[in-house]
């Protein structure tokens, strides 16, 4: 079943009609990705972030030598891939937060605000075909301290758990928005929380929905590589603060989102919540933002309801369990 009304998914979309191209020997059309006038063993429809180790020499030969010693050692689990905005001013936490991630098991790409957003790269840089040879994408904030923070033992307790969609839990001396991201105070035995018992959530039965149950915020969210491909195409090109996303992340888990979405309690992180927007960080600046914020988070969610309501072939699977509050 499509989790996310068609509408949402902001792909470069075509008319159907125009889209449906009768293929040599296939019995059904299929949608058309531009690459048919192409023999299709030529077409290489994904790629990666990797850097070449060198600009000369045979490519062929040197991929061979790699799968001949591949061949004979154990093979190596697939990578995944760290994404970061970054400004200056916060160079000596990056340089800590990357020096987490081993160079072996994750590629690390940094962007340089220059004026704009994390959901602005991410929707224009981390396309799925061109991250879908790695396993997970962490697309992460800049402010974030990783002291206590492991990133493959992460993603073993993300694989055990089978997290589709997931955070690691705040330090309880971070910028805490929400109770759900907060550490808990006596974690479970398998190290993950995937709901919050509060005055605002219920201490009860409490509410099944986000940011309740099922629920993560964008600022250290981790995804499968099927989830991202999912919430990639539900980032709008026009909205770059992400607001209200985190409402509607749920549906790219894969399944349920009170089983597959969580936050992980034994690897934590600290959120600094340290203002990089807006004229140098200045306060009138940072106001203007998040009027912006607060504004795009209206329009993605006027564009979902419409959404919703136009695509009759969705049906919502969590029409009963209403969100409780707003983003921010």
């Amino acid at each position: 079943m499509r989790r996310v009304p068609r509408k949402m998914l902001l792909a470069e979309a075509v008319e159907p009609a125009k889209g449906l191209r009768k293929i040599r020997g296939a019995s059904k059309c299929r949608p058309s990705s531009g690459s048919e006038p192409l023999p299709r063993g030529v077409v290489h429809a994904t790629s990666n972030l990797e850097m070449e180790p060198s600009l000369a020499g045979d490519p062929e030969h040197r991929k061979k030598q790699q799968q001949e010693a591949a061949a004979t050692t154990t093979p190596a689990k697939p990578k995944s891939l760290l994404a970061v905005p970054v400004g200056i001013k916060n160079k000596a936490v990056v340089d800590k937060l990357v020096s987490k991630f081993p160079a072996g098991d994750f590629t690390v790409m940094l962007f340089h605000y220059d004026g704009t957003t994390k959901w602005w790269f991410a929707k224009r840089f981390l396309h799925p075909d061109v991250v879908a040879e790695y396993d997970y994408v962490f697309v992460w904030d800049e402010d974030i301290e990783v002291d206590a923070f492991d990133p493959a033992r992460y993603l073993d307790v993300v694989r055990m758990e089978g997290l589709e969609v997931s955070q690691p839990a705040l330090d309880r001396r971070s910028e805490i928005h929400h109770a759900i991201t907060a550490r808990a105070l006596a974690p479970a035995p398998g190290g993950v929380h995937r709901r919050v018992r509060d005055a605002r959530c219920g201490d009860g039965g409490g509410s099944a929905g986000p940011p309740c149950a099922g629920w993560v915020e964008v600022m250290v969210p981790v995804f499968s590589r099927a989830a991202w491909r999912c919430a990639w195409g539900m980032v709008q090109n026009d909205l770059v603060h992400g607001w209200g996303l985190d409402y509607r992340l749920g549906y790219c888990a894969q399944g349920d989102r009170a089983v597959n979405v969580g936050v992980i309690d034994s690897e934590y992180v600290l959120h600094r919540g340290v203002p990089m927007l807006g004229e140098g960080g200045k306060s009138a600046g940072r106001a203007a933002v998040r009027r912006r914020s607060f504004k795009e988070m209206q329009i993605f969610n006027r564009r979902w309801e419409e959404a919703a309501a136009e695509d009759k072939s969705w049906t919502d699977p969590y029409a009963g369990q209403p969100a409780t509050g707003s983003s921010r």
